[in-house]
């Protein structure tokens, strides 16, 4: 294995790629906690803050 396979390996970045894992939110960049149901791709909190003008509505 190649030093930059074992690189790779090692922080997963070669895993993430694979997987399409490489996502971030559209608004402030944060990598975890994303929605990504219908392609909005907004990190949960940020989803928060828009989803009302979104045309979302909260139940309960």
């Amino acid at each position: 294995m190649s030093e930059s396979e074992q690189e790779a390996q090692s922080t997963g970045e070669q895993a993430a790629k694979r997987t399409g894992q490489l996502r971030e939110c559209q608004r402030c960049g944060r990598k975890q906690g994303l929605v990504g149901k219908y392609d909005i791709w907004l990190c949960r909190q940020c989803f928060r803050e828009v989803s009302r003008s979104m045309g979302f509505k909260k139940y309960s």
